[in-house]
């Protein structure tokens, strides 16, 4: 208060009967504030006045302190209304600044697209190790697959197939193999590496994806066994394993496959399986293009999807072409699971392949004169959509991609 100013800049007061009174504390203080800023000598000491209070109508404000001088800023506030304003102001923004602060910090950061993604590699590498992990066969020592082993050791060996069905991939939620979806599936991871194999290399993947199309071409050459001098008979291996009404079969039977200890029938279809045919065919023709430093793996890709298209494609009152899945020995079992609704798309997409690989015109006018007529087989629920059972509008693209170029 104004009346006390004075007195608390000079030494406090006692009475003279007091023993204390030799030993004097100073207090200073800033003036009309009321802060104290206590001492045990005489500072130097600057008194602010502000003129933020009213003063007094004593003489002790004009008395001077003892012990300091006094500078006096004379700041004076003109219009309380705006002062007001100010203060709410700043300790509005002296709050929401620390809040932002924490907000910056705590929330969680979005990856932005440049660069390398650590996580898209990881995405990928996951992927990949599904592929590693579904493998039958023969199982790779060095695999990161650690709870995967060798199986399927037998396949093709049954009562009425003698063949070496071993290798290939087991489908997504049994032990069973599938012809059809695993023929595609190359296909698909071979056009990734073609458009993007520096991507692959860049990760470290590419050897890992090439390793995956290598075991999957294997196995799909195995599935095509052409006339020879024993027999005039095409054969294609459509499905090992079994769906059907056997006690026990890979689809009621969940266990690993390294345990399988029951029979695994075999699939058997001829050329008349010509979505079947045609798929095969543009899976070892895009492999062929991922593959080609091999130059003798190279040449008996190609040779086995040349002699696929001329198999699958020739015209005459003793060859039928057809659905795989219209045959029931053929494909009776996969219907429930991976039907075909047409075979003339899986032919122009294993022409257009077979094309790219080999650069022979014969395969792309194939393409060409029959992508109107698979068109007209499409459903309608289907176009536009690219999957296992439609490949035209994929077939489109790179059609197109290639007439861009000329």
């Amino acid at each position: 208060m104004p009346e006390s100013r004075a007195s608390m800049g000079s030494p406090a007061f006692t009475s003279a009967s007091d023993p204390s009174m030799h030993s004097v504390r100073y207090v200073h203080t800033i003036s009309g504030a009321g802060r104290l800023l206590p001492s045990s000598s005489r500072w130097n000491s600057i008194e602010l006045d502000f003129n933020l209070f009213p003063h007094s109508n004593t003489g002790f404000d004009s008395l001077p302190s003892r012990f300091s001088k006094s500078v006096d800023f004379n700041l004076t506030i003109t219009d309380k209304k705006y002062f007001k304003r100010f203060a709410y102001i700043s300790a509005t923004v002296l709050i929401i600044i620390p809040l932002l602060v924490l907000l910056i910090h705590f929330l969680p950061h979005k990856n932005h697209h440049h660069g390398s993604s650590k996580n898209l590699t990881l995405a990928l590498n996951r992927a990949l190790a599904f592929f590693d992990a579904q493998k039958s066969g023969p199982f790779p020592k060095n695999s990161s697959v650690i709870f995967r082993g060798d199986s399927g050791l037998q396949d093709g060996k049954t009562t009425n197939t003698n063949a070496d069905l071993v290798g290939g991939f087991y489908d997504s939620g049994n032990n069973i193999k599938f012809s059809f979806p695993s023929a595609y599936t190359i296909t698909l991871l071979s056009w990734t590496v073609i458009e993007y194999h520096q991507k692959y290399a860049a990760i470290g993947e590419l050897d890992h994806v090439k390793d995956i199309i290598k075991e999957g071409s294997d196995y799909l050459l195995k599935l095509f066994i052409p006339p020879n001098t024993t027999s005039d008979h095409t054969l294609l291996y459509s499905q090992v394993g079994s769906t059907g009404n056997e006690t026990i079969n890979d689809i009621n039977c969940w266990q690993r496959p390294e345990d399988m200890n029951y029979p695994r029938p075999v699939s058997v279809c001829d050329s008349t399986a010509s979505d079947l045919a045609g798929e095969i065919m543009a899976a070892l023709s895009a492999a062929s293009m991922v593959l080609k430093e091999d130059k003798d793996y190279l040449g008996k890709l190609i040779k086995a999807a040349e002699k696929l298209y001329e198999l699958a494609t020739k015209e005459g009152p003793d060859h039928k072409q057809g659905m795989y899945t219209m045959n029931d020995d053929c494909g009776g079992q996969a219907r429930q699971f991976y039907n075909s609704s047409g075979y003339k798309d899986e032919l122009v997409w294993g022409g257009t392949w077979l094309f790219f690989a080999t650069g022979n015109f014969t395969y792309l006018e194939f393409a060409t004169n029959n992508f109107t007529s698979a068109e007209k087989e499409e459903l309608s629920v289907e176009k536009g959509i690219f999957y296992w059972n439609n490949k035209l509008t994929a077939s489109a693209v790179i059609l197109n991609n290639y007439l861009l170029e000329f």
